[in-house]
């Protein structure tokens, strides 16, 4: 963590701009009051900052503002010092007040103190050296005080990505295993399709010779479907990209199933033309989705 050394290092605050801010607490003493019933009016001024103020005690929360302004010239800036500062930041976030009116009301002191400073001394250098020693020290305390918000953001950024990170690898993984899942079902279901062709093999042998071989051919024709889905899960359980053409060529599949299994029922023509009008349009549907795919990898 840095300390109050560094942090005057990085601003070229010097041990005579602390000299030259002792100078000023005589002139910041006598137009204390001023600063509180300037500061106060103006954020009363504003309603977020007044809303926040109305729930605190004012005269104790004045009091406090005063001390703080007094330190500005204490002439000794040390870590006890940052301590301070940093818990005024704290306090800011811990009540919710937003970073961007800790930087208005800082321009409005700064605003304060540069007049005074103006106002008191004639000399053109002397207010030159006056007026950089206290910029110097405001912009060092809002720097500090802002900490406190960059800590605090970071504290969230930190706790989200860390939750982000759990619940997408937890829903990754529970992904994998549904699709894990799938094809064990996949496989336990193509084993009871191959029981079923042999079961239908055996109608032929019985004398049943249309009905064993139509039936037959539908059960390859689902055990194909089987194959076809379980080889799309597998590549997709090793990173591969999901096809559509695998689940539109599956519904084709169940479609000519279905014409041959309305044809062995010798259901009327309209039911059989209806099928077979559902059978071309999901033929033009694949060839239309195949012929993007191409399109697609071509670019």
């Amino acid at each position: 963590m840095i300390n109050m050394q560094e942090v005057k290092d990085h601003y070229r605050f010097t041990d005579d701009d602390a000299e030259l801010l002792r100078s000023l607490q005589p002139l910041a003493a006598q137009h204390l009051d001023r600063f509180g019933d300037e500061f106060y009016d103006y954020l009363y001024g504003l309603p977020e900052t007044a809303a926040i103020l109305n729930r605190s005690n004012r005269e104790r929360l004045r009091e406090m503002h005063n001390r703080w302004f007094m330190s500005l010239f204490n002439g000794t800036y040390d870590n006890h010092y940052l301590n301070h500062l940093t818990r005024i930041g704290q306090a800011h976030v811990k009540i919710g007040l937003n970073v961007h009116f800790v930087n208005a009301a800082m321009n409005q002191i700064r605003h304060f103190l540069l007049n005074l400073v103006d106002s008191n001394y004639s000399d053109r250098e002397q207010r030159r050296i006056l007026r950089e020693a206290t910029e110097k020290m405001l912009d060092m305390n809002l720097d500090v005080m802002s900490t406190s918000y960059r800590e605090e953001e970071m504290k969230k950024v930190f706790v989200s990505r860390k939750v982000e990170s759990f619940l997408i690898k937890a829903t990754e993984r529970f992904t994998y295993g549904l699709n894990l899942a799938l094809v064990l079902a996949l496989a336990g279901v193509s084993l009871s399709v191959v029981a079923l062709f042999v079961w239908d093999i055996a109608h032929i042998f019985r004398g049943d010779m249309e009905k064993g071989i139509l039936s037959a051919l539908g059960e390859l024709l689902i055990l194909w479907m089987m194959i076809e889905l379980m080889d799309n899960e597998i590549k997709n359980l090793k990173g591969g990209r999901f096809n559509i053409l695998v689940f539109i060529g599956v519904i084709i599949v169940a479609m000519i199933r279905e014409i041959l299994i309305s044809t062995l029922r010798h259901d009327d023509l309209t039911t059989q033309a209806f099928l077979a009008g559902t059978l071309l349009i999901l033929g033009i549907v694949y060839y239309l989705v195949s012929l993007a795919q191409k399109e697609h990898q071509k670019v």
